[in-house]
């Protein structure tokens, strides 16, 4: 019985469940995963479109720029392992790596199991045991210390520390559904609300449904709410169905809130960053000249992609059956003026099935940023997206978890040695 009780628990086998599983480890004590899917990783499959962007080869200030929510708590759990670790840890367990365009890191592979086989292999080297298939009800504990773990099923499981890392509520096919706030409620921890963040937007105009499809690359997104600016981002752009998507307008929707009944969000598209105002009017009238015979309609190939042209020519108000050289300089300014400021007005966000991560959840005021570990509860940690912490995309959020897990399991090995 004193074996069963100097263990550690792990609660969910996601990225920050298998690296907190493995650095537990060490402690000499067992650590058991319990795993309700079929699988360890099931997100880890599906992020970076099966790829896996494991995580971001930027520098330390760099990353920090990208934590959205919470980055100072992040700071100690970072230096316990950053990027270059994590990129080390992988390599050294069979995962090869190559970086890409923005500093992203993924398997040579493109493969997103070699990261959860290399996973595998050092849990299977460190003798963690993983049970599958296995749910987890809710969290004993005795005299403010974490004592176990109650099943599905009614059994329990003594334990000695218990991690918590079952996800938030992004992608809840993957089983991320929210049991981890309910076991921190329970034991009178507070959780922010959640929100889905990194998430397409739900757009006013019609137009999108006529640009679906539509891909636009090399543009400058802002987002404002009424005089305040709350993004600024280059890079690419996705119209949908509903409204818009792609890298720039996920990165947009982490800085939302919860802006329910306040004045309206305004994104604005830069068409043309490359080029002021003047530059763009000199090129626009460049064009013209090279088609001054024709009709409006049909001169605007060399500036926009084709399914965007009916969509500017009716916010230009130009006739597009008039000819270009009949086209006024008052006219060609406003065209300008359009490239360079091309506004949608967003009605809301889309939900949690597509939210790449989710915004909120256990308060970082009541974990130790230290450690991991509860101020409420001893022995009782917290690591990965279940805490109140997120990033823009491009790896900072598999980073989060990797280093969050990581400083959770040295911390019960610590303590085990004690």
């Amino acid at each position: 019985m004193d074996r069963e009780r100097n263990q550690v628990v792990v609660v969910g086998g996601g990225a920050a469940g298998m690296i907190a599983a493995a650095a537990a480890a060490d402690s000499g004590r067992r650590v058991i995963i319990l795993e309700k899917n079929e699988k360890l990783g099931k997100k880890l499959y599906i992020t970076g479109k099966g790829r896996c962007n494991v995580t971001n080869a930027c520098e330390r200030d760099k990353f920090f720029e990208n934590i959205v929510s919470n980055p100072k708590f992040l700071y100690s759990a970072f230096h316990e392992l950053d990027n270059f670790g994590v990129m080390a840890l992988l390599e050294n367990n069979g995962c090869n790596l190559k970086t890409e365009r923005g500093e992203r890191v993924f398997p040579v592979s493109d493969h997103a199991s070699d990261v959860t086989a290399a996973f595998q292999r050092l849990l299977r080297k460190k003798g963690v045991e993983v049970r599958l298939h296995c749910a987890v009800r809710g969290i004993e504990s005795k005299e403010g210390q974490a004592a176990g773990v109650i099943l599905a099923d009614g059994s329990a499981i003594p334990a000695e520390a218990v991690i918590v890392a079952t996800g938030g509520l992004s992608y809840r096919t993957t089983g991320s559904t929210g049991d981890g706030h309910r076991m921190a409620e329970e034991l009178g921890h507070r959780v922010k609300a959640c929100e889905p963040a990194l998430v397409p937007l739900v757009i006013r105009e019609e137009c999108c449904k006529k640009l679906q499809g539509l891909s636009l690359k090399n543009v400058s997104l802002t987002m404002s709410c009424g005089k305040k600016k709350l993004y600024q981002g280059f890079g690419e752009m996705l119209f949908t169905h509903y409204g818009v998507s792609g890298p720039l307008v996920l990165s947009a929707s982490s800085f939302l809130g919860k802006r329910k009944g306040e004045e309206e969000l305004l994104l604005t598209v830069d068409l043309k960053p490359a080029l002021s105002e003047e530059q763009l009017d000199k090129r626009i009238l460049r064009d013209f000249e090279e088609n001054l015979n024709r009709q409006f309609k049909n001169a605007l190939n060399g500036l926009y992609p084709s399914k965007l042209i009916s969509v500017m020519i009716e916010r230009s108000g130009i006739d597009p059956e008039k000819k270009v050289h009949e086209i006024t300089r008052q006219e060609r300014r406003r065209l300008s003026e359009l490239t360079k400021a091309f506004t949608l007005h967003v009605r809301e966000k889309r939900g949690f099935d597509e939210a790449v991560i989710t915004q909120g959840g256990v308060s970082v005021k009541e974990i130790n940023p230290s450690t991991m570990e509860s101020r409420l509860v001893r022995g009782l940690y917290f690591a990965g997206e279940v805490l109140d912490l997120d990033g823009l995309t491009g790896g900072f959020n598999l980073q989060i978890a990797w280093s969050t897990g990581y400083l959770a399991g040295i911390s019960c090995a610590r303590k085990g040695k004690e």
